[in-house]
């Protein structure tokens, strides 16, 4: 089967205020015509930046491609005049890019947006683009697509969003489609769609698809051929079924193991530095780390006394409707709640975006006001608290939120972050001992005392994680809340901040709820697992017997989307045998 791209010795490199940094370097991949190679790397490692350099996107200054050629149908990309890329760039090779929100223009409607480069490449009148988006935004499953063409990007969901992004990509029929992480903290049962979508779209079209990924259990699920990429480097390449048979780099090995998988109940998951040293040598694993543990595996749960118990919560939010804007409906994001959570334990609480998992979490906390039912923290009815009554219950009460991004304040440094909460709640006598603890802090959390004076664009989004982590220990709570607070980072990252919650739990006696759209991960973390949908609980049991015997068709329908993190054809093998 005949090249559609070949990237020929790719060198893409950076000037910055320390000298040029070299971001891709000496990278060489063939993708073929109607096949799909996954592009596979943690953050940083250069594989959007490839992408970028194959759509000719890469900002001069900084960056400047010094070396290699792009091939595209044998044409080096890279020799073309702009008029002569623009032409190619959105029709022969599209692009869907990670973010649908940063994507999409929030002041344009949908259909302009997709008629956008039907107009400029078709050579299409308005009225002919917009028919003709409308029937893309019908072809990638937007429901009513008519009145969906004249939405705005802020109303609609995430998942549409990226139908919509996926819907301008194909506009044009493109030869080689670009996926950029298009399915990252998406839910199992979207992301199903997604990339059924995709390949339903790539066998109708015949197209070449590059899909770059840090997450090798989705790739594992769609790829002909993977190559994985580490330091701007390649390490690895070859077919998905010979990378997972028999993975050759210590890297590879790592980004495999550290995905949490379904059948196993290790004690702590594998990263990759327990396949490989700073430098990039493979070191022998410690295998005690990967033994099997039963549930519940880390206290033993009836001797633990019940520490949180919710009864019957109802949270509501008006609809507003009229001239006059009255009320003239509630949406029941929390329907009639309760649940008991032992003091030690993790109850894991699944459900797919909307369900109001997030909404019940910041209920218990009181950061949404529930409209009825109890929250019972430590025989203390939160629900009846005044607000310095609520002040001192925080101390004790906390919560880790999913962006890490957004919840550190850009302007404050990491010291000034962990003392905020020790001295709104008194603690410490000096403020030498507050420094002293938020040191202390650092440390527990793997990252440096003299990290402190740093801001937090100065920290990668795991270390951020940490700070959050960090934060909420400040104040030595009993009980944690983390809210979607590793969906967004690498696999290996995760895997690591996963191990140090337990690591904090097994020392500190904490209990968490651990909110989650990825029910691989909540099997591992958890003793308990809730499953959520429209606001109430679909199934409530041990986390063993949720993912092994669940009882409840839509908890089937979660299982089923999970990727399945192995080749299709070994899949099959094993299932024969």
């Amino acid at each position: 089967m005949s090249d559609l791209l070949k990237i020929k010795n790719l060198n893409v490199d950076f000037h910055t205020p320390e000298g040029m940094v070299r971001a891709v370097n000496d990278v060489s991949f063939d993708v073929p015509l109607g096949k799909t190679v996954g592009l596979v790397g943690e953050s940083g490692s250069g594989k959007s930046v490839t992408s970028l350099a194959v759509m000719q996107l890469i900002p001069n200054p900084p960056g400047i491609i010094s070396n290699g050629e792009i091939l595209f149908e044998g044409q080096d990309l890279l020799k073309l005049e702009e008029d002569e890329v623009r032409k190619i760039r959105g029709n022969d090779i599209a692009m869907i890019f990670q973010e649908p929100m940063t994507s999409l223009n929030p002041v344009f409607k949908v259909g302009n947006q997709i008629s956008e480069s039907l107009i400029l490449h078709k050579g299409m009148s308005p009225k002919e683009a917009w028919e003709k988006s409308v029937e893309l935004l019908d072809q990638v499953g937007i429901p009513n697509p008519k009145a969906s063409a004249e939405k705005y990007p802020h109303e609609m969901s995430g998942g549409q969003k990226q139908r919509v992004m996926i819907a301008m990509a194909i506009a044009c029929e493109p030869k080689l489609l670009i996926c950029d992480e298009p399915t990252t903290a998406l839910d199992v049962t979207i992301q199903k769609q997604v990339i059924d979508l995709m390949f339903d779209l790539q066998d109708k079209y015949k197209m070449g698809m590059l899909f770059i990924t840090h997450d090798l259990g989705v790739i594992a699920d769609i790829a002909d051929d993977v190559v994985v990429m580490y330091r701007s480097n390649i390490v690895e390449q070859n077919t998905a079924k010979n990378i997972f048979m028999n993975p050759v780099h210590p890297y590879t090995k790592g980004l495999i193991a550290c995905r949490p998988a379904l059948d196993k109940n290790p004690k702590r998951l594998l990263t990759v530095s327990d396949f490989m040293d700073k430098e990039g040598n493979e070191v022998e694993v410690d295998e005690s780390k990967t033994v099997k543990v039963d549930k519940v595996h880390r206290v033993d749960e009836e001797k633990n006394p019940v520490l949180l118990e919710v009864n019957d919560l109802h949270v509501h939010f008006p609809i507003k409707g009229g001239i006059l804007g009255r009320t003239v409906d509630h949406f029941k994001a929390v329907n009639g709640v309760s649940f008991k959570l032992r003091k030690g334990m993790t109850l894991g609480l699944v459900g797919e975006s909307g369900c109001g998992k997030t909404t019940l979490g910041r209920s218990i906390l009181r950061l949404i006001e529930p409209t009825k039912g109890q929250v019972i923290y430590d025989g203390v009815d939160v629900t009846k608290l005044d607000k310095t009554g609520m002040r001192e219950m925080r101390s004790k009460m906390q919560i880790i939120f999913q962006d890490p991004y957004s919840s550190l304040n850009p302007r404050m440094t990491v010291r000034e972050i962990l003392l905020e909460p020790m001295n709104l709640h008194n603690i410490g006598s000096s403020k030498q001992e507050k420094i002293e603890k938020a040191e202390w802090l650092m440390e527990k959390v793997g990252l440096k005392a003299e990290q402190l004076s740093r801001y937090p664009h100065e920290f990668s989004g795991g270390q951020r994680q940490r700070i959050c982590i960090a934060r909420a220990l400040a104040v030595s709570p009993d009980f944690i809340i983390c809210d979607e607070s590793v969906s967004a980072l690498d696999v290996s990252v995760q895997a690591q901040v996963l191990n140090l919650l337990l690591d904090l739990q097994a020392e500190f006696g904490l209990t968490y709820i651990f909110i989650s759209h990825d029910l691989s991960v909540v099997n591992f973390i958890s003793d308990e697992v809730a499953v959520m949908n429209a606001g109430q609980f679909v199934e409530l049991d041990k986390a063993n017997d949720v993912y092994l015997r669940p009882k409840k068709d839509y908890t089937k329908k979660l299982l089923e989307a999970i990727p399945k993190g192995m080749p299709k054809e070994l899949l099959a093998s094993q299932t024969s045998l």
